[in-house]
């Protein structure tokens, strides 16, 4: 009874390992794009490209990160940037949501529902595997969005409601035994292009005539499968000045 309890001492805080960082939309984008310039360099095959992809998309840290782009000569040059990552989304953010202020609402089909702020993550990432996952409706689209559609997946991406609070988007669509659609509004300017191996990709490039429109940017590729970008005849993004 008489013995005192000695005073409780806190813990000093331990520095996170580098690769137990959580990754970010910027750090997966990143690998990403190292796999892309792999596959056509003829240093990953399409097999090893859709498994590292997949693991891609479920990465959860830096650390899981790593092991997918270690043997890639990219990674070397892509490592030294990856201590700013955790800074660059912000940036981004906020220059996109600065350049959206005056016209933002431009590039909608009517006025913004209620939803969250202007200044979310830079992409967004799409992934079907023997299934299906769908983007449609009134929905805000990011600046870039990754499809992955693999062995008998499919992927949709309607823009004809979307509302777009940039005027350049990009879509990296990748079909492996799947297929990715896009649908966009008669009013926009489309450009891209990708790679069919085995497969189609279908992507009918024009500009519109208002330069206020919205840019949708498609690339990618398709083995064994497919993927198309069809204009909607009668859908239409309205009050592309508006602000």
């Amino acid at each position: 009874m008489d013995e005192q309890l000695a005073p409780f001492e806190k813990s000093p805080k331990r520095a996170v390992a580098e690769g137990d960082i959580r990754a970010s939309d910027a750090d997966r984008d990143r690998v990403a794009d190292m796999l892309r310039e792999g596959l056509a360099e003829g240093r990953i095959d399409p097999e090893g490209h859709a498994e590292r992809i997949d693991a891609v998309s479920r990465a959860r840290t830096r650390g899981e990160l790593e092991p997918l782009m270690r043997d890639l000569p990219a990674a070397a040059s892509g490592s030294d940037s990856a201590s700013g990552s955790d800074s660059a989304p912000g940036s981004g953010s906020a220059s996109g949501s600065g350049s959206a202020s005056g016209s933002a609402a431009g590039y909608d089909a009517a006025q913004p529902p209620p939803g969250p702020a202007r200044g979310g993550p830079a992409s967004e990432n799409l992934v079907a595997v023997f299934g299906r996952s769908a983007r449609q409706g009134r929905w805000r689209v990011r600046r870039r969005t990754n499809a992955f559609a693999m062995f008998f997946g499919g992927v949709e991406i309607d823009l004809t409601q979307a509302i777009f609070e940039q005027q350049e988007i990009v879509v990296n669509a990748t079909a492996i035994f799947g297929e990715v659609a896009i649908k966009v509004p008669e009013n926009v300017s489309l450009r891209g292009g990708g790679t069919g191996i085995f497969g189609g990709f279908d992507v009918s490039t024009g500009d519109a005539t208002d330069p206020a429109a919205p840019v949708i940017v498609v690339r990618g590729y398709a083995l064994f499968g497919g993927v198309e970008v069809r204009r909607i005849r009668g859908k239409r993004l309205k009050n592309l000045r508006a602000g």
